[in-house]
């Protein structure tokens, strides 16, 4: 009940936010934004250490946000990290398209403002965010991997009056990886963005919630890869053999 009681006490003012309390930026954009931080994440800690600091609090799943390079695949591999640990992968591209039904009373505004090349106000993004949080409460879920916001630092500080947000994933492009994709253009945006992003960046290096992982081998590679920085191999095993059992 108190996660829900927060959710509500959020979406009150987010209601109200306008554009002179918070910048509104095209939802679209969050495809071509990429983040590029250091690592300060110790990796001497133990596998116990590590689970308390990258796992869920007792007594729920995980809390975490997926975001970076969208040439990484990254909401693939937020897909599989949510069936390994059993909670929802919530995208917020998806919420928005969702409501882009004509029954929806959220419809006419955000159609209106895809068709005119506006921009999608964060207080309906919020708005949908709460919503499906809330909704996934009285469901019985206790975490979420969070994908597509935050992506700027307001939108963080908005996400942590909602959620206790345990881990941010940042997955990245290395250099070979672009080059093997033939994407070596790609750097000249990624450079502009990680100045875009230095105070996110600030954000959550501060909170001791970043963890960056560099995508540079094919899918099946870079999921081992990212297990074990996670410290999940064991539960990807036990995943695998309850399969082979069925």
């Amino acid at each position: 009940m108190a996660m829900v009681r927060r959710l509500r006490a959020a979406a009150a003012p987010l209601a109200r936010l306008r554009l002179g309390q918070i910048e509104r930026r095209s939802y679209g954009s969050a495809a071509q934004l990429q983040y590029d931080y250091d690592d300060d994440y110790d990796y001497n800690e133990s596998p116990s250490e590590k689970e308390d600091s990258l796992g869920s609090v007792s007594g729920r799943g995980v809390q975490w946000v997926v975001m970076g390079d969208p040439l990484t695949n990254r909401q693939m591999y937020a897909e599989k990290l949510s069936q390994l640990l059993k909670v929802p992968h919530i995208s917020t591209g998806t919420l928005v398209r969702q409501e882009l039904n004509p029954r929806s009373s959220l419809y006419k505004q955000i159609a209106d403002a895809v068709n005119q090349g506006k921009l999608v106000p964060e207080e309906v993004i919020f708005g949908l965010l709460s919503k499906r949080l809330e909704e996934g409460f009285y469901r019985g879920e206790t975490g979420f991997i969070l994908d597509g916001i935050p992506r700027i630092r307001t939108q963080a500080e908005i996400l942590d009056q909602v959620a206790d947000i345990d881990l941010v994933l940042n997955f990245k492009s290395t250099e070979a990886y672009l080059q093997k994709k033939h994407l070596a253009h790609y750097q000249d945006i990624h450079s502009v963005s990680k100045l875009m992003n230095k105070p996110l960046e600030d954000y959550y290096k501060k909170q001791k919630k970043l963890l960056n992982f560099d995508v540079a081998g094919a899918p099946g590679e870079t999921w081992q890869g990212l297990l074990a920085a996670l410290h999940l191999q064991h539960m990807n095993a036990l995943s695998s053999s309850q399969k082979l059992s069925v």
